[in-house]
């Protein structure tokens, strides 16, 4: 890329390159754009050519930033309310030091009277702060309370723990050439024969530091596709294989796809016999799914899944990308489990084009963890279900999301007395399963503290102090691919102007931890913190990373040979035996079935065939779309004049037999909850399979409760249960449940 990130002109106006992040919100795949001010205005956002990942393209988030960052709406300065109107659109301005003082004696009188551990940070999915919420809580409040609250910890999370546990590695990512500025022209890279997207649509989501693109530019090189899910996509529409499997169903296909490759014998035997422990115990366990079972499970014909499995195991190189339908599934831990086994036993770890594989932790993503040293152990053993759950305490250093609901309900073991809310808006249907029992425990707290730009569903039911959040343009940053855990390059975010008196995640925890923890945070400013991450590990300052916009590090693989997966600097993987685990030597010290196996969803017409009567259809949600970053969006109107309602993809066959035509509302019940969405006919979905999108609220309704701009009418997480989870404390039931669709009457 260019050196010169910032290019003034002649009118007085200039150009800032920079790498997108958040807010507003998207995963860390830092996109290249440049950045048009004038007059102290973002007047236009276009893509950067000469960034080496994204190429010059941007999705219409990005295209509409100038409508996010000057909407009239948005909260520019901090703001404060009294305890008694909650719930009121009661606020009045105030200034950052008014804001901190506040914020100070609160932290230090619950600390005094009732112990830091009645503190709790809540963190939001995706956004910048997943590397802040951490040290937030650790290192400025000093609290062991960190958490995500979304049942089962079931994004993200239970594939880095399930990785960590079977590999000993970071997040696995497919190779798609993102370590190298020639990128696919690198000598040493090889574009996938076949890329497997397993319960992923990445050309929406863009992943976790993954530009969904890419598959485009390797289908252009020759890639096919596998995907594997219940709906039909864009991608899946052009796919060599589609395996349109019944929801929740998944880790039976996985083990059925073992079960032929090993049976087979068209594994890589080498690779096996060197490199993997419990081949025997594994072979021996998927005897029980053969395709013919599975094919009964799945509804899957056994022909194509036996054809699907030939092609995995014989096409070379064969890249697995495994998406939420792997962590939003009690069965969860057991998929992961056989999605890495059929990886290892295909050859195809750390291999080019095959799978990547970085440490557990680096950079930004290690230091954040890390401050969680400058909290006694008295204090850590405190932490919110860490001793119920140690398979998820053991490798997130967070509470369990489904006992934090637990102990706001009981006050067990201890009462929580603040709530600080970063980035999350988890009553609108993000991330909390059974919302309404959120909202009814969240409001036992007696001070909380919400950092965001807009008002929000979230923030007006509980808040007393809102802390105004910049977007990426007004506040620097490093975009860290995969949140230090495979950091593929590292990207700039350069301050371009700054609407208001807003502070970035970063700033609140240095400005703040100054003022409650000062030997924590000795940082002068925000640039010589990202120098102290970055020189370490990557030989370069922050102004040096501003000049390159992006730092790509380059690649060495089969680092098992090498001994640079192990951090004892032996050859193999850093795992309790050496080697990939296929038979899991931690799953059963934690009394879990070391070996992979299929179970049913706690809710289904096999599980729960009575109560399928009333309920009669599979529920699936959580599909990403481009005009959102999950509730995020809503009130922007370029946005919303695309995708301006909540949407229940129906079979046309189904739709006629209930009566609804396309367009109709119609409301999706189950024993949990209910909530309205518009019907979408869909002849590529199954008649016994709906599909509803998640994270609508309103920003046009009534702000004041009991409306909270009507968070509760399309508010599909209703539906889910509270603690639905797999024995190891992963997964719920998001993406399989039960329910039934009627028109509705209004």
């Amino acid at each position: 890329m260019k050196k010169e990130w910032m290019e003034k002109h002649e009118d007085g106006s200039y150009t800032v390159r920079t790498c997108g992040w958040s807010p507003p919100g998207d995963h860390p795949v830092g996109c290249g754009m440049k950045l048009h001010v004038k007059d102290g205005k973002l007047v236009k956002v276009e893509g950067d050519p000469e960034h080496p990942i994204s190429q010059g393209r941007l999705c219409v988030r990005c295209l509409t930033l100038p409508e996010f960052v000057h909407h009239p709406d948005r909260i520019i300065y901090p703001m404060k309310r009294a305890p008694e109107d909650r719930g009121k659109d009661k606020w009045e301005q105030i200034t950052w030091d008014e804001a901190y003082d506040i914020i100070v004696e609160k932290v230090n009188g619950f600390k005094k009277n009732h112990g830091a551990e009645s503190i709790i940070v809540f963190g939001g999915t995706g956004r910048e702060a997943c590397l802040y919420y951490y040290p937030l809580g650790f290192s400025t409040l000093q609290t062991p309370n960190v958490c995500y609250p979304l049942s089962g910890w079931s994004c993200y999370g239970p594939r880095c723990a399930i990785t960590d546990y079977i590999l000993g590695a970071g997040y696995p990512e497919i190779d798609f050439a993102g370590h190298y500025p020639d990128r696919y022209d690198h000598p040493g890279y090889k574009v996938p024969e076949y890329l497997v997207l397993w319960g992923k649509m990445p050309l929406w989501s863009n992943p976790d530091g993954f530009y969904g693109h890419s598959i485009v530019d390797m289908m252009k090189r020759g890639t096919k596709i596998i995907s594997i899910d219940p709906r039909l996509n864009w991608l899946s529409s052009r796919a060599a294989y589609w395996m349109q499997l019944r929801p929740g169903t998944d880790t039976a296909l996985a083990l059925a796809f073992l079960n032929v490759i090993i049976n087979e014998e068209i594994y890589d035997k080498k690779f096996v016999e060197d490199w993997c422990y419990g081949f025997d115990q594994l072979k021996e366990r998927v005897q029980e799914y053969p395709p013919a079972k599975v094919a009964e499970i799945t509804g899957i014909p056994a022909e194509k899944i036996i054809e699907c499995a030939r092609v995995m195991a014989n096409a070379s190189p064969v890249a697995i990308q495994w998406g939420l339908a792997v962590d939003e599934n009690p069965n969860g831990v057991q998929l992961g489990h056989a999605i890495l086994s059929l990886s290892a036993m295909t050859g195809n770890l750390d291999v080019p084009g095959g799978i990547t594989l970085g440490p557990p932790a680096a950079l930004l993503g290690k230091w954040r963890v890390e401050t969680r040293s400058q909290i006694s152990e008295e204090l850590w053993d405190k932490r919110i279900g860490a001793k119920e759950w140690p398979a998820l305490s053991t490798a997130l250093a967070t509470t369990h999301p489904d006992e934090t609901l637990d102990t706001l309900e009981t006050g067990k073991p201890y009462r929580l007395r603040m709530g600080w809310f970063n980035s999350s808006n988890f009553i609108a249907p993000t991330n909390s399963a059974a919302p309404q029992r959120w909202y009814e425990a969240l409001k036992t707290l007696e001070f909380n503290v919400v950092q965001d730009c807009f008002m929000t569903p979230t923030a007006m039911a509980f808040g007393d102090i809102f802390l105004p959040l910049p977007t990426f343009a007004e506040h620097d940053g490093v975009v860290l691919t995969h949140f230090g855990r495979n950091a593929i390059f590292a990207g700039a975010m350069n301050e371009a102007f700054r609407v208001g008196d807003t502070r970035s995640d970063i700033e609140v925890c240095l400005e703040l931890g100054k003022r409650l923890n000062p030997e924590n945070w000795p940082w002068e400013n925000i640039p010589d913190f990202f120098t102290d991450q970055l020189k370490p590990e990557l030989g370069i300052d922050f102004n040096g990373l501003r000049e390159a916009g992006v730092f790509q590090p380059g690649y060495e693989y089969r680092k098992h040979e090498t001994g640079k997966l192990r951090f004892d600097g032996e050859p193999g993987f850093n795992t309790v035996t050496g080697k990939v685990e296929l038979y899991s030597t931690l799953f059963e010290e934690w009394g879990e079935d070391p070996l992979p196996y299929y179970k049913e969803p706690p809710y289904s017409p096999v599980s729960t065939p009575e109560l399928a009567k009333e309920y009669p259809l599979v529920l699936t949600t959580g599909a990403r779309k481009v005009t959102s970053f999950h509730s995020e969006h809503r009130q922007i109107k370029s946005l919303r004049a695309i995708d301006p309602d909540p949407i229940v993809e129906i079979n046309p066959e189904t739709a006629a037999n209930l009566g609804i035509k396309e367009g109709d509302w119609a409301v999706l019940e189950n024993q949990f909850g209910k909530c309205k969405a518009k019907a979408h006919l869909m002849p590529a979905i199954k008649p016994d399979v709906v599909h509803c999108t998640h994270g609508w609220w309103y920003p046009e309704e009534e702000a004041e409760e009991p409306s909270l701009f009507g968070v509760w009418k399309s508010n599909i997480n209703t539906l889910i249960p509270h603690k639905h989870i797999g024995k190891l404390g992963f997964g719920a039931p998001f993406k399989a449940i039960i329910c039934k669709v009627t028109k509705a009457e209004d």
